[in-house]
C-alpha cells in the first residue's frame, strides 16, 4: 500500500499554525478524495482538512489539542491494496508525493520568510517565533531576550501562544524593572524617549477578584470567544480610542431601497440591504481621506493601497467574526451586494475561509441590526478605524426650503467612527464619517441599477 502524507495546508499569510480540534475519521476507515479528515482551529477561523486522495487513514500524528505547523504532515493515509493496510507509516512516500511535499515545503518556506520575524542577531544559532507569539510578546513588553528564555513546547522547540501565556501567568507578582547598559551622554543633549521608558516600571493589570454567590453558573468561554476578548483588551490597550458621531438624513435611501428591492431580488437573485450602500460610501470617503486607511507599526505609518472592508457579523453562537471585501473599491453596488450577503451567509455557516477573515483596512459593524440607534465600537487591530451605523428611525426634522422652515417626519441615523487618536486627529475622524453622512444623504432616488 502507498503510503501519502495529509498535509496542514496554508491558510493565510499570518497563519503559522493550527489546533487539531476534531478527528472526523478514525484509522482504519476508509477516506474519500476531498472528504473532511479533521476540524483546525487557528486563532481567525474553525475550517476542516480535506483529504489529497482516497484511501485509508492508517495513523493519525496528532491528537486532539495539539498545535500542528502549517506545511507539516498531520496524519498517513493508506492508498492501494488493501493486503498492506498495516504497513508501517515510516515508508519513504513515491517520487511524485515526495515532489508534491516538496513543492508545498517551498511555499511554507516562503511564507515564513514573509510573516516570521528572525530575534538572534550575533549567534549561529536561529529561533523563529509566529506573529500570534510576536503579537502577544509586543502587547505584554515581553522582551526579546525575555522571549529567548521561554521554552517551546511546539515542534522543534517552537514557542506556542501556550508557551507565552503560560510565561505570562507565571511571572513574579513583584513589578519588573528593565535593566539597560549605562551609556554617556552629552550634556547639551537630552535622552531619548525610548531610552527613558527603558527604565521604567511595567505595572501588570489584572481583573477583580470574583466572589461566588448562591445559584451562580460558571460558563466555560470557548475559544473563540477568549480570542475576542484577549483582541478587544489588547485593541483598547494599544489604541487611544476617540468616537465622533454624526447624525445623517438618509432619507432618500430608504425610499430608493424600498422602490427597487423587489425587482433587485428578482433581476439578481439577491437581496439588497443597507449593508452593501453603507459600504459603497465608506470606500468613496476612503478615497477622498486616503489616511484613514493606515496601520501603524511603532513610529512608522503604513498607508495602504488597497481598500479591504470588513463587516464586522454576529454569528448563532452569538459570537461575532469580521469578514471582508478584498479591493471593494472596484464593486459595483450589484457586486457590494452579493459579496456581502454571500460572506454573510457562509459566516452563519461557518465556512469562511481564513484568508476571507484577513488584510481588513477599515471595518463596519451595523448596530442598528439590533435596533440600536448608536455605539462606540472597538478597533479591528492593526487598523485604526471603525465605522458604526446606527437603526434607521422616523423622526421629525426640521428642514430648510426656499419659503421656510419646515418640520417633516424623515429617516435618521446615527454613525459612529471610533479612531486611533495616536494617528488620526479628530479633523480628520470628524470629517470621514461627516463625509460618509454626505454620500448617503445625497444618494440619487433615481438611480439604475
Amino acid at each position: 500500500m502507498k503510503e501519502v502524507e495529509l498535509i496542514l495546508p496554508k491558510m493565510g499569510e499570518s497563519i503559522a499554525e493550527a489546533t487539531i480540534t476534531k478527528w472526523l475519521k478514525n484509522e482504519g476507515e476508509n477516506i474519500d478524495l476531498d472528504e473532511a479528515v479533521v476540524e483546525i482551529a487557528t486563532d481567525k477561523v474553525d475550517s476542516e482538512v480535506p483529504s489529497v486522495t482516497a484511501g485509508v487513514l492508517l495513523k493519525k500524528l496528532f491528537a486532539e489539542g495539539d498545535v500542528a505547523p502549517v506545511g507539516a504532515p498531520i496524519a498517513i493515509i493508506g492508498v492501494g491494496s488493501d493486503s498492506t493496510a498495516n504497513a508501517s507509516v515510516n515508508n519513504i512516500p513515491s517520487p511524485s508525493v515526495s515532489k508534491a511535499v516538496e513543492n508545498i515545503e517551498k511555499d511554507i518556506v516562503h511564507a515564513a520568510s514573509q510573516t516570521e520575524v528572525h530575534v538572534f542577531n550575533n549567534s549561529d544559532s536561529s529561533r523563529f517565533y509566529s506573529p500570534l507569539v510576536l503579537n502577544i510578546a509586543k502587547t505584554e513588553s515581553i522582551s526579546m531576550s525575555e522571549l529567548e528564555s521561554i521554552s517551546g513546547s511546539g515542534s522543534n522547540g517552537r514557542v506556542t501562544k501556550k508557551d507565552v501565556l503560560l510565561y505570562i501567568e507565571n511571572r513574579t507578582q513583584t513589578p519588573a524593572v528593565a535593566v539597560t547598559t549605562p551609556t554617556v551622554t552629552p550634556a547639551n543633549n537630552v535622552p531619548k524617549a525610548s531610552e527613558v521608558a527603558s527604565t521604567s516600571v511595567r505595572k501588570e493589570i489584572q481583573g477583580p477578584k470574583i466572589t461566588l454567590m448562591p445559584g451562580d453558573e460558571i460558563i466555560e468561554m470557548d475559544r473563540m470567544r477568549k480570542l475576542i476578548s484577549d483582541h478587544m483588551v489588547m485593541s483598547k490597550a494599544v489604541s487611544p480610542h476617540v468616537t465622533s458621531f454624526v447624525e445623517a438624513d438618509v432619507t432618500n435611501l430608504v425610499i430608493w431601497r424600498n422602490k427597487v428591492k423587489n425587482s433587485f431580488e428578482k433581476k439578481e437573485g439577491e437581496k439588497i440591504t443597507f449593508t452593501p450602500i453603507f459600504i459603497e460610501a465608506i470606500v468613496r470617503a476612503i478615497k477622498d481621506f486616503p489616511m484613514i486607511n493606515i496601520s501603524l507599526d511603532g513610529d512608522k505609518i503604513i498607508k495602504r493601497k488597497s481598500i479591504n472592508v470588513g463587516m464586522a457579523a454576529a454569528l448563532p453562537s452569538g459570537n461575532l467574526i469580521v469578514p471582508v471585501i478584498k479591493n471593494a473599491d472596484s464593486y459595483n453596488l450589484v457586486g457590494l451586494t452579493k459579496a456581502v450577503n454571500d460572506l454573510a451567509r457562509r459566516a452563519r455557516e461557518n465556512k469562511l475561509q481564513p484568508d476571507e477573515i484577513s488584510g481588513g483596512t477599515f471595518t463596519l459593524t451595523n448596530v442598528g441590526t439590533f435596533g440600536n440607534v448608536m455605539g462606540t465600537p472597538i478597533i479591528n487591530q492593526p487598523q485604526v478605524a471603525i465605522l458604526a451605523a446606527g437603526a434607521i428611525r422616523k423622526k421629525p426634522a426640521v428642514i430648510e426650503t426656499p419659503t421656510g422652515d419646515v418640520i417633516a417626519i424623515r429617516h435618521m441615523m446615527y454613525l459612529s467612527h471610533s479612531y486611533d487618536h495616536r494617528v488620526v486627529d479628530g479633523a480628520l475622524g470628524g470629517a470621514f464619517v461627516r463625509r460618509v453622512a454626505d454620500y448617503l444623504e445625497q444618494f440619487d432616488m433615481n438611480r439604475e441599477v
